[in-house]
């Protein structure tokens, strides 16, 4: 049996193409082109918190108006969410077919991370979120509350994330974490396992009986 335990924004539920295109926009204009947008990528696949203020620094804008465009872009998902990652839906399904749990461990605050899932359709079966009083990622604290309250094997989980501090997180205790990187995007995190695809995650889990 394997339980996974996902990351939510950028892993489980697609949200880069709009906080990139946000963020960028408050920078360029609201067409930014496609080199504008990987500058912008390069950033948050460390965290929006990175990319706010390193774009602040590098292009003089108020990080203030960098932050507004960011929770203006996370108010239109309640109408208009960012669709579920490709794959999603086919690795949970396999998860829960075989006994696994999928559990989610995010810096998202709990109603917003709620009402994406419940929107999306998304049925998972336990949720942390940093703001409820843990430490954010690379910090494990997340992982061994879930593991502490499932009463689960780390060698039987498997962790996936899109960011250096989602494995780190994994391997501070003792689960095998999967970096889930962007093609195109340079990640440093040294000795990561990396797929470039959620369907990858089919191939590391137990066969179906």
């Amino acid at each position: 049996m394997t339980s996974v335990i996902w990351d939510l924004g950028g892993t489980l539920v697609d949200t880069y193409p709009d906080v990139d295109r946000a963020l960028a926009g408050a920078v360029h204009g609201d067409d930014p082109g496609e080199e504008e947008l990987n500058e912008v990528a390069e950033l948050t696949r460390v965290s929006s918190g990175h990319a706010i203020e390193t774009l602040a620094q590098r292009h003089g804008v108020s990080p203030e108006d960098l932050r507004a465009a960011y929770e203006r872009t996370k108010e239109t998902w309640r109408s208009s969410p960012p669709p579920v990652v490709d794959g999603a839906r086919a690795v949970i399904a396999r998860v829960r077919e075989e006994g696994g749990l999928n559990l989610v461990a995010t810096h998202r605050d709990r109603e917003s991370a709620t009402q994406l899932l419940h929107i999306l359709g998304v049925d998972v079966d336990d949720m942390v979120c940093a703001p409820d009083g843990f430490a954010r990622k690379p910090d494990p604290a997340m992982v061994l509350e879930l593991l502490e309250r499932h009463g689960l094997d780390p060698e039987e989980v498997l962790a996936v994330g899109d960011r250096p501090g989602d494995v780190a997180a994994a391997r501070a205790a003792g689960v095998r974490g999967v970096l889930l990187q962007t093609p195109g995007i340079p990640l440093e995190a040294p000795g990561a396992e990396r797929i470039t695809a959620v369907e990858e995650l089919l191939d590391l889990l137990p066969p179906s009986a």
